[in-house]
């Protein structure tokens, strides 16, 4: 399995190796000796397992949980294609702001690593495309916030040619700057302590 920094502090994207045979295909889309060799600790016990699947134009997030808890977040593509969008919420992060994005697949099944206090978006571009995730945290709605995928503050680049579909509560979202005058955004240094549980485990 293959490693890669994202441009966002503490995020990672992996590529395992595919092995495809006249019956189909065997992945392993998660391996923790690899995972443990990029990131610097295990993964997080996992809480919840969760999975959309979404139109081609299906636009969900940019999404984040209060921290604390804070949710740490493993992703995979097990269908379809999707743009894959990590944005950097903590104040006070090196990163503050950035954003980066990897296209996930259900041929390459690569994956990314959500620390806490990430916001997280992807893009469906074809139909039927599942989205699967691992959660440090099981779901509890009034942890869970929305920020506007069309902030002109975050910029995020998303596809020219799809027309987008968006749930009434991520077109109802907040600006980053909104979120942050609320007091809603996640703090770098409660981040970094929850994350450093993992390495406890």
């Amino acid at each position: 399995m293959r490693s890669r920094a994202l441009a966002v502090t503490g995020a990672f994207e992996f590529t395992p190796e595919v092995f495809p045979d006249e019956r189909g295909l065997f992945v392993s889309p998660f391996q923790e000796a690899a995972f443990v060799e990029a990131v610097g600790h295990p993964l997080f016990p996992v809480a919840q397992t969760s999975q959309s699947a979404s139109a081609r134009g299906v636009l969900r997030g940019i999404h984040f949980t209060l921290a604390p808890p804070g949710t740490a977040k493993y992703v995979h593509c097990a269908r379809g294609s999707a743009l894959d969008i990590v944005v950097d919420l903590r104040v006070g992060s090196p990163t503050f702001g950035v954003w980066d994005q990897v296209v996930l697949t259900g041929e390459s099944f690569r994956s990314v690593y959500f620390p806490p206090g990430l916001g997280h978006a992807f893009v469906a571009l074809q139909d039927d495309t599942v989205m699967c995730y691992l959660l440090s945290q099981r779901y509890r709605k009034e942890n869970e916030l929305a920020l506007s995928a069309l902030d002109p503050e975050i910029g995020l680049r998303l596809p020219g040619d799809l027309a987008l579909t968006r749930s009434e509560r991520d077109l109802e979202a907040p600006t980053l700057a909104e979120a942050r005058a609320l007091g809603r955004l996640p703090d770098y240094q409660e981040c970094l302590r929850i994350e450093d549980t993992f390495r406890r485990v």
